[in-house]
C-alpha cells in the first residue's frame, strides 16, 4: 500500500484528491482490445492529474478470461482456483498495456497485493488481480480501505444496476441509490470466476464493513465520468 511515511510521497499528494476505480475488463476488452475507449480514458485521466488528481486503478479481465477459461474447461476438469489464477493473469496484462500508455506519469510497477505498501509519488498507479476469491473489485476495495478512501468508482458497460436483468425482464427497473444491505440481495454472497454480478458478492461485503461508497456507472459515458470526478451530477447507482 501507498507509504504515507515517504517524504516524497507526502509532497507529492498534499492536498490532492485520490481516485479509486475498479475498471472492468468488457471495457477493456469487449471482444478485441478497444482502443478508442482506451485513449479517451487515458486522456480523461491524464487530464485530471494535470489539475492535481491522482488515480489507483484496477483493471478487470475481459473477453480474454472468458475464452481462456472456456478453453480449459473444454480439455480437463478444472477447479475454481485454478480458473482464478487464469482470470489473474489475464488482468495482470491487461494492467500492464494500460500502465505502459500513461509513460513517465505511472507507477513503473503493476500492484498485484493490495495489502502492501507502495512507495511512489507517481499520480497514477495501475493494479490487477491479486489471488484466488479475490477480484479486482476486492482489490479496489482493500486499497481504499488501507488508504481512508470511502469511495469506489466502479466503471461498467451499464448505466445502472437494475432490479432484475434489464435483458431478460423488460419491467426491470434501473437504481440510482441503494443501501448495502439491500444491494447485497441482489449479488449475493458467493464469489466465482467469470461471474456476472454488477459488484463483487465479497468485495460488497468489504465495503459495508468499513462504510466505503460504490459508485457504478458506464466507463464509456466520459463527460458523465467527468462529472462524476469533478461532484457534478452523474448518470450511475450509488451504493453505500
Amino acid at each position: 500500500m501507498i507509504n504515507k511515511k515517504s517524504p516524497s510521497y507526502a509532497k507529492a499528494t498534499a492536498g490532492k484528491q485520490t481516485f479509486i476505480l475498479s475498471v472492468g475488463g468488457s471495457l477493456i476488452v469487449p471482444d478485441e482490445v478497444d482502443s478508442d475507449f482506451v485513449k479517451n480514458f487515458r486522456a480523461l485521466i491524464l487530464k485530471k492529474v494535470k489539475k492535481g488528481n491522482r488515480f489507483v486503478i484496477m483493471c478487470g479481465g475481459g473477453k480474454i478470461n472468458v475464452r481462456y477459461n472456456k478453453a480449459a474447461r473444454k480439455v480437463v476438469k478444472i477447479s475454481d482456483a485454478d480458473l482464478d489464477w487464469l482470470g489473474i493473469y489475464v488482468t495482470r496484462l491487461n494492467a500492464q498495456f494500460i500502465r505502459l500508455l500513461f509513460g513517465d506519469s505511472v507507477h513503473k510497477e503493476i500492484v498485484i497485493d493490495p495489502t502492501k505498501k507502495i512507495k511512489t509519488a507517481k499520480p497514477i498507479i495501475i493494479g490487477a488481480g491479486y489471488k484466488p476469491g479475490w477480484s479486482t473489485d476486492y482489490d479496489a476495495v482493500m486499497i481504499a480501505q488501507k488508504n481512508g478512501a470511502k469511495t469506489v468508482i466502479n466503471l461498467s458497460n451499464i448505466d445502472y444496476v437494475y432490479t432484475d436483468d434489464p435483458r431478460k425482464n423488460p419491467d426491470a427497473k434501473p437504481i440510482k441509490n441503494i443501501n448495502w444491505k439491500d444491494f447485497r440481495k441482489i449479488v449475493g454472497n458467493v464469489w466465482k470466476p467469470r461471474m456476472n454480478k454488477p459488484f463483487d458478492p465479497i468485495a460488497s461485503k468489504l465495503a459495508q464493513k468499513n462504510k466505503i461508497k460504490v459508485i457504478i456507472l458506464n466507463g464509456k459515458n466520459f463527460k458523465n465520468f467527468e462529472n462524476c470526478l469533478e461532484g457534478k451530477n452523474f448518470k450511475g447507482t450509488v451504493v453505500e
